[in-house]
C-alpha cells in the first residue's frame, strides 16, 4: 500500500506567462519564497515577511498580494505576473522609466511592490490624479499597502503622476 500524502508535492506554476514545474518544496513554502528561491526571480524583495510592507507585491489573477503570505501550492492554477513582467533592462515600462526619471529608486527594497501597485492601478485604468492639478492623498491611499524607509514617498508620487500621465 502506498501513503498519498506527500510533504513535498510537485505542482507547476504559471508565472510571467510561462510554466515552472516546483518539485522537492515544502507545502507550506511562500510563494515570495518559491519565486525567489527556487524559481531565481528575485525582482520580489523579502522585507517584513508579515504583509505589512508590499515590497513582495505579486499579481495572482489579476488580485495585487502580497507574496510572503501566499502559500505557493495554492496559486498552482494562478496567473502569476511579477516585476520582472514589467520591463527588461533594454526596454523599461513606463511605471519602470517614471521610477527611474523621478529619481524614486533609492535603496530598491520597495521599488519591485511600488511598480507592481502602480502598474496595477493603472492596468485597471484607475485614475490617481482625478483632475489637474495632482490629487496627492487619493494617490497616497492608493499606495497605502507600500512603505518606503528612504525616498519619503516625495519622489514616488512624482514617479506615479509621470507614470500616469505618460500611460494616458
Amino acid at each position: 500500500m502506498t501513503d498519498s500524502y506527500s510533504p513535498h508535492p510537485a505542482y507547476r506554476l504559471m508565472v510571467n506567462g510561462e510554466p515552472h514545474d516546483v518539485s522537492d518544496a515544502w507545502i507550506g513554502e511562500s510563494l515570495l519564497h518559491v519565486l525567489r528561491e527556487r524559481l531565481e526571480l528575485p525582482g520580489a524583495k523579502s522585507a517584513c515577511e508579515q504583509g505589512e510592507c508590499g515590497s513582495c507585491s505579486v499579481l495572482v489573477d489579476g488580485v495585487l498580494v502580497c507574496a510572503c503570505l501566499v502559500a505557493a501550492v495554492t496559486v498552482a492554477d494562478a496567473d502569476i505576473r511579477t516585476v520582472e513582467s514589467c520591463g527588461s533592462s533594454q526596454s523599461l515600462s513606463v511605471v519602470q522609466q517614471a521610477f527611474v526619471d523621478a529619481g524614486a529608486v533609492q535603496c530598491g527594497f520597495c521599488t519591485p511592490g511600488l511598480i507592481m501597485a502602480v502598474q496595477d492601478l493603472i492596468d485597471r485604468g484607475i485614475q490617481l490624479p482625478h483632475a489637474s492639478p495632482f490629487d496627492e492623498l487619493a494617490t497616497r491611499e492608493a499606495l497605502s499597502g507600500n512603505l518606503c524607509r528612504c525616498t519619503g514617498y516625495g519622489r514616488v508620487l512624482d514617479a506615479v503622476a509621470r507614470a500616469v500621465e505618460a500611460s494616458r
